[in-house]
């Protein structure tokens, strides 16, 4: 059994509305009930749902409402927003410990499907050089942008149209296994020899394949799994 809440304005006829929707999907009005809501501050009781995320002992992010657990950190600022990557999702916490632990300064990365730009933020912070965070959707784009500029990053994002023909030493995907198998011979090109890749948004379950699907190019395995969820590594072939 499905339960939908729905709130709607003092002005607004509820019931009318609902008897409107049951009759587009020729439907009875189903059992409700209504209640009052006091006003209360939103905003506030929105925020206080979200409180700082611990990636490692060095890394936490942290929205900008709230003080930073610990000031000698990487500490990430960043919003709950309309683009996917707040770091509380499993598959996006695998890549920050990944990035956390293999990052070296001046490395050379690309955020393929940046989302919220949080891994590409967080390469930059961790003294990446040139960083670089791919979208399809513009807001994701836009709020790389402003992400990036809260965190005062340097770190550039495009759609894939507008991005330079370039390898480089890190490419990290946070995506979903199909996609992934999908773009495995043109992620496989922006890696250079010796350089990692690093995926996620793969179940367990779907590991296997997705590793195969980058066989071709990357001795690939494995890397950590979290709540159903597994990030796979891997290191560029020289030939």
């Amino acid at each position: 059994m499905s339960r939908l809440t729905a709130l709607f304005h003092t002005a607004v006829d509820a019931e009318a509305a609902l008897a409107s929707a049951a009759a587009c999907l020729h439907e009875s009005v189903p059992a409700h009930r209504r209640s009052a809501i006091s006003d209360r501050d939103w905003v506030r009781e929105t925020q206080a749902q979200f409180a700082p995320i611990r990636i490692t002992d060095q890394m936490w992010i942290v929205p900008s409402w709230h003080e930073p657990v610990d000031i000698r950190a990487i500490n990430i600022v960043l919003d709950p927003g309309l683009a996917f990557g707040t770091g509380s999702h499993p598959t996006t916490l695998l890549c920050l410990r990944w990035l956390s632990a293999n990052v070296e300064r001046g490395a050379s990365v690309l955020d393929y499907g940046c989302g919220s730009g949080i891994l590409a933020i967080a390469a930059a912070k961790m003294g990446a050089g040139a960083v670089t965070g791919v979208d399809v959707d513009p807001q994701a784009i836009a709020a790389s942008r402003a992400n990036a500029a809260a965190n005062g990053v340097a770190a550039q994002f495009c759609q894939p149209d507008a991005l330079p023909v370039l390898a480089v030493d890190i490419v990290v995907a946070n995506i979903l296994a199909n996609p992934l198998e999908l773009l495995a011979p043109l992620l496989a090109g922006r890696v250079r020899a010796q350089g990692r890749i690093v995926l996620s948004g793969i179940l367990e379950a779907q590991a296997e394949r997705v590793a195969a699907a980058y066989a071709r190019w990357f001795n690939i395995a494995p890397w950590e799994s979290t709540d159903g969820w597994t990030a796979l590594a891997g290191v560029r072939y020289t030939g």
